[in-house]
């Protein structure tokens, strides 16, 4: 089979090619920047500008395309008139953002909380670009491919509309592992690093759960989704089994990286601000995986505690000071020693 990879030389793109290609599939990618040691045949281009690479492409006769950087309902349209014919099936990337339990926490969705684990029939949002334009603006930043319509729901509706060529929607977690542009596991590894044996973390928000992948299980999803003719105009949730909650994740990052110091958990006027996260965190993201496990038989071919370790290693390896996340060791020093409420304890580890 030979599959087109669209921004496949990102965060992801990289390892659903090395997926398809131990399993002995043609792989082609079309992305911005050369590889500096290119293995696969390789096209490059802007995403902002795919049809103008439309013959070159469609000569390539892909069974499958799968697009990694779609942003907006207009591109998602041109995806399908630039492939329409001269491919059996588009997989699109999307993102658990999609529910309207995203719009719930981010205030844009008026009503009750919505129940959990959220599954592919879970309700959408109902306003478009949940996100504020300075939001936005910080995401371009790190992922250049971002658009100003940026909204997943029109490109799902694309996707799944167009009855000549038929799609594939993958709904992804928040991604950790190496190369994370966002480092997510930064505050607490950094923390740990600089001898820090009190994390404090705000109550709700230590009890908030949402999911999480692995870089290279997320690829192994897209790569069963994209040789399994089964998934066509099926919708999938991808993320681990288990929706931990915010402290149980900063436990199972302290236990691999062998810390021994205590979580303090605060109510949210006793916490400094850095580490309040604004929305609701009420409204869990919690989903459910059942559908891609039992319709393309997924599993995470690499196990939780590798997966930790090995991001681990990457965030000591690339210290960065131009993460979302910020330190104020003297503000968190001065919450966690105040009088008027005894914290909370929790042990460092599960």
């Amino acid at each position: 089979m030979r599959v087109l990879l669209i921004g496949g030389n990102g965060f992801i793109g990289p390892h659903v090619a090395a997926a398809l290609e131990r399993d002995g599939h043609d792989v082609v990618v079309f992305h911005r920047r050369p590889s500096a040691n290119a293995i696969r045949r390789e096209i490059v281009g802007d995403r902002q500008r795919l049809p103008d690479f439309r013959d070159e492409l469609r000569a390539l006769r892909a069974d499958v395309v799968v697009d990694l950087i779609l942003s907006s309902g207009r591109q998602a349209r041109e995806l399908i008139d630039v492939f329409r014919g001269a491919t059996s099936r588009v997989i699109a990337i999307s993102s658990c953002d999609v529910y309207r339990a995203c719009g719930v926490l981010h205030g844009s969705e008026p009503g009750p909380l919505e129940p959990v684990p959220l599954t592919e029939e879970s309700p959408l949002r109902t306003k478009l670009q949940t996100y504020p334009p300075d939001r936005i603006k910080m995401l371009q930043q790190v992922f250049g491919w971002l658009d100003d319509e940026y909204d997943k729901i029109p490109v799902e509706r694309e996707i799944l509309a167009d009855a000549q060529l038929p799609g594939t929607v993958l709904r992804l977690p928040m991604v950790y592992g190496p190369g994370d542009a966002l480092h997510r596991l930064l505050p607490i590894v950094r923390r740990i690093d600089d001898g820090r044996r009190v994390i404090l973390f705000e109550e709700k928000l230590a009890r908030w759960r949402a999911p999480r992948g692995y870089v290279e299980n997320v690829a192994a999803a897209v790569a069963g989704a994209a040789t399994n003719e089964r998934a066509a105009g099926r919708v999938y949730n991808v993320a681990e089994p288990e929706n931990l909650s915010e402290l149980e994740w900063a436990q199972r990052v302290a236990a691999v990286a062998g810390w021994t110091g205590e979580f303090v958990l605060l109510p949210a006027e006793r916490i400094p601000a850095h580490l309040l996260m604004p929305g609701n965190t009420e409204q869990h993201w919690s989903t459910d995986t059942t559908r891609i496990r039992e319709e393309l038989g997924y599993r995470e071919p690499i196990a939780q505690e590798e997966a930790i370790r090995r991001t681990i290693e990457w965030e000591r390896a690339n210290p960065t000071s131009s993460s979302p996340h910020a330190f104020d060791y003297p503000a968190e020093d001065t919450a966690a020693e105040a009088s008027g409420r005894k914290p909370q304890v929790v042990s460092g580890v599960t």
